[in-house]
């Protein structure tokens, strides 16, 4: 059984539990949210000397999304486009840099989340509930430019060096695929009678992708030389969310 699957058992099982108070929903909305990536790489290079090559990046992330609501799970598609700012640089301890890149980058993806939630009816017209869950993100673009240059580079086609593999290949673009677990809450705010508007509040974290794993390859390598080196560091994103929702099914109560 893989990890999809177990998961999705465990989102779907309090369905089944609570099966009583059951109902369908569904919705759209916008959200808009910031992340911020923080990772090191590092180790000594051949001579003994210790290196750090560190990854920065803050990025401003918006977009709209679809929501189909089953009470204790949410499945939601979205598309999200995002601007960034990085910095990544290759460090000795005395402070001096063997390179330094700065600039610009434009990133978009498609993302898919599945969520567990509990709702607790506050009242009748609010609902607040806890969330639990996974996002994957399929990266549509992924664009940088250099502080240095007028160029606007799309990073799968490795015009950058720091886009390239350890065989000085271009990744491909799913490279920039993304896992996130994410955890938050939210509450519905009934207008009518199966009308509500809905707000979330995200945060959620990003396992490292298949690019950042590379780059333990690629710092192997000139001109760094790590022989052994280490990840350590942290994405992050916390995000609005706004919709609007409407439950169209009631399991009818005996």
């Amino acid at each position: 059984m893989n990890k999809f699957t177990t998961f999705s058992i465990l989102i779907f099982l309090p369905i089944m539990v609570f099966a009583a108070d059951f109902s369908i929903s569904t919705g759209g909305g916008a959200f808009g949210g910031y992340t911020f990536t923080r990772y090191t790489l590092s180790g000594d290079d051949l001579s003994g000397k210790f290196v750090e090559s560190k990854q920065r990046m803050d990025r401003v992330n918006f977009g709209g999304f679809v929501f189909l609501d089953l009470t204790y799970a949410m499945f939601s598609v979205s598309y999200q486009a995002s601007n960034n700012k990085y910095r990544e640089s290759v460090q000795y301890p005395d402070g001096s840099f063997l390179t330094d890149d700065i600039g610009k980058g434009k990133e978009q993806s498609f993302n898919l989340s599945l969520l567990g939630k509990y709702p607790f009816t506050i009242n009748r017209k609010l609902q607040m509930y806890p969330i639990f869950g996974l996002e994957y993100h399929f990266a549509l673009v992924q664009k940088r430019k250099p502080d240095d240059s007028k160029i606007w580079y799309d990073r799968h086609k490795g015009g950058l060096k720091a886009d390239r593999n350890k065989d000085d290949k271009p990744y491909k673009l799913s490279a920039w695929n993304s896992i996130w677990l994410t955890v938050g809450g939210g509450a519905d705010l009934y207008l009518v009678k199966n009308l509500f508007l809905r707000t979330e509040v995200h945060f959620s974290f990003r396992m490292p992708t298949t690019y950042e794993m590379g780059a333990l390859e690629v710092v192997k390598q000139e001109p760094t030389n790590i022989k052994d080196p280490k990840m350590g560091g942290l994405t992050g994103t916390p995000t609005l969310r706004l919709s609007i929702g409407y439950r169209f099914y009631d399991k009818p109560k005996k």
